[in-house]
């Protein structure tokens, strides 16, 4: 059974209704509440979107008669989010930074024989720096009831509970000596927008601290033992450019990883600070990569930048590459609009890119105003019956003369009759929903005597091959700056992010729980339904 710090960002919201009827149940007496982990839904369950944990009122970890319930939870949270440093195992000793705003000296441009900053020190610069005990607010709504939409609620009656978590940025003081450092920098996973402007600031970044030996890990994990890809050395005029284009200057890939090479790997080629850019699995990766050096007492800062398209990186507010995926998306959905407003009775129908989360989805069909129904992941439903998806085209063809629906990948599973098979990074290998409702389309219409024309366009691979727009631009710098910062902080098994539009720091162990999704309660959710107009397809409803 697991303690109440168990909740996390993905379950807050489907524990709420359950909250408010045990307190109903519960109003004249004390209400106790226990959390016991789950398995997170599989891929082909019904049950997929909701809660991930079971909630119990009587038998009770948490009581929340007791007085001081906020106080021990607070002092629980923030041991949770306290950030690994080396100075946990090692015996390390702090130096002044390199690091400075106004030294020009180790900017790549700068030549030698030019004349040099005079502000090198932190003593120069007093207000450039972030202090170890800055906070940020990981939750800033305060919820007054439980059936509030969207609500994230600890305990049944929504007490404002603050939850501090670390601040990011250049610390005055540095736990490694910057001439000596030699960083690596890996991608992994699929393509993402924005991957090129990450490597490109980290190594910017490092050469304004002073470190001279920044290596590119060809290909993923494998890329640190592979005899056949040797570690690429990065230079200031290989990576000047990079952010112009789409993909990742170092190659990526999925799987063939394994822990113990790795960190020989590292170890042997003397590495000292690792830049891992990736999604869940890859954190997860990370953080064995990280638990692995600390258990050999090696001086090394293992931190994350988090890439994936699809949003799905628990309690950050986005992740880098998803304003460029909506953008790109929007377009798709634009085309299959134009497509089927110019055919007789023309359907548009769109899959994009979620595997368990239906951000993309969800925000395109927003950011577009052309859909008429947007399926995910979260919300499940039905294609036949009178509350059925096809009755509605059917609707929308009599009505409107054409309709546009947008799908998420992952978006009705339990419909398909998908393989039991795993990919190179132990993802289920999805059955694919978009040729799936095509196909039950044209059936459905042929079936009734109408005449309907369908338009298919999966642009998946276009969608995160393309560059960063420049929101992503903004926010990969920025990410890319702080990684560095987390690591001569001498943090390691952490993870960079933006909470509440403030860069922090995050545990590894606390983002890698589940995937975060679409809160089907959430006004987000509600604003895409107001948008698209679609009743409720939930099977309960057939």
């Amino acid at each position: 059974m697991a303690s109440f710090s168990s909740i996390n960002n993905a379950s807050y919201t489907h524990i709420s209704s359950l909250l408010w009827k045990a307190t109903q149940a519960h109003h004249h007496r004390p209400f106790r509440l226990t959390i016991s982990k789950s398995k997170w839904p599989e891929r082909h369950s019904t049950k997929r979107g909701f809660s991930a944990f079971r909630i119990f009122a009587e038998k009770s970890e948490i009581d929340f008669s007791d007085p001081d319930w906020k106080t021990k939870y607070q002092k629980e949270f923030e041991s949770r989010f306290n950030l690994p440093h080396l100075k946990d195992i090692l015996d390390v000793q702090p130096r002044p930074t390199t690091f400075s705003l106004m030294n020009r000296k180790r900017a790549g441009w700068w030549k030698e024989n030019n004349e040099d900053d005079s502000a090198d020190t932190p003593s120069d610069r007093k207000n450039d720096y972030v202090n170890n005990d800055d906070r940020a607010l990981l939750k800033v709504i305060k919820y007054s009831s439980p059936i509030s939409a969207g609500a994230e609620c600890i305990d049944p009656d929504c007490t404002w509970v603050e939850q501090w978590i670390h601040r990011a940025g250049p610390r005055k003081e540095i736990y490694f000596e910057p001439k000596k450092v030699r960083a690596a920098i890996v991608t992994c996973g699929g393509l993402c927008p924005g991957l090129n402007d990450v490597i490109r600031q980290i190594f910017f970044t490092l050469e304004r601290y002073g470190v001279e030996k920044v290596f590119g890990v060809r290909y993923g994990f494998r890329g640190f033992f592979d005899p056949d890809l040797p570690m690429k050395k990065l230079t200031h005029e290989m990576v000047q450019d990079i952010n112009l284009e789409g993909g990742s200057l170092l190659g990526v890939s999925r799987g063939g990883a394994s822990m113990t090479d790795i960190v020989d790997a590292i170890e042997a080629k003397e590495i000292d600070m690792v830049f891992i850019l990736g999604g869940n699995g890859t954190h997860a990766g990370a953080n064995a990569i990280h638990n692995e050096c600390r258990k050999r007492r090696m001086k090394v800062s293992v931190v994350c930048v988090p890439k994936t398209i699809d949003n799905d990186i628990l309690l950050m507010d986005k992740t880098f590459g998803f304003d460029t995926a909506v953008e790109e998306a929007q377009r798709a959905i634009n085309s299959a609009y134009i497509e089927a407003h110019s055919a007789y009775h023309g359907i548009g129908l769109v899959k994009l890119m979620g595997r368990s989360s239906g951000f993309i989805a969800m925000h395109a069909s927003l950011a577009s105003g052309q859909v008429d129904v947007c399926l995910i992941p979260e919300v499940p439903f039905t294609l036949h019956g009178p509350n059925g998806v096809l009755q509605h085209l059917e609707h929308l063809i009599r009505t409107k003369g054409a309709a546009v629906v947008c799908v998420a990948e992952g978006a009705g599973q339990e419909l398909l009759a998908a393989p039991d098979l795993k990919d190179a990074s132990g993802n289920a290998v999805l059955g694919d929903i978009g040729v799936h409702i095509q196909h039950k389309i044209k059936h459905y219409f042929k079936g009734k005597g109408i005449h309907a024309d369908v338009k298919y366009i999966d642009p998946t691979y276009m969608v995160r091959s393309v560059r960063a727009n420049a929101s992503d631009a903004i926010l990969c710098t920025v990410l890319g700056q702080n990684a560095v910062h987390g690591a001569f902080a001498g943090f390691s098994g952490i993870t960079v992010g933006i909470c509440n539009a403030h860069y922090v720091y995050l545990p590894i162990t606390e983002v890698i729980h589940a995937p975060r999704m679409v809160n089907a309660n959430s006004r987000m959710w509600h604003r895409c339904l107001t948008s698209t107009g679609q009743p409720d397809f939930s099977p309960r409803n057939s």
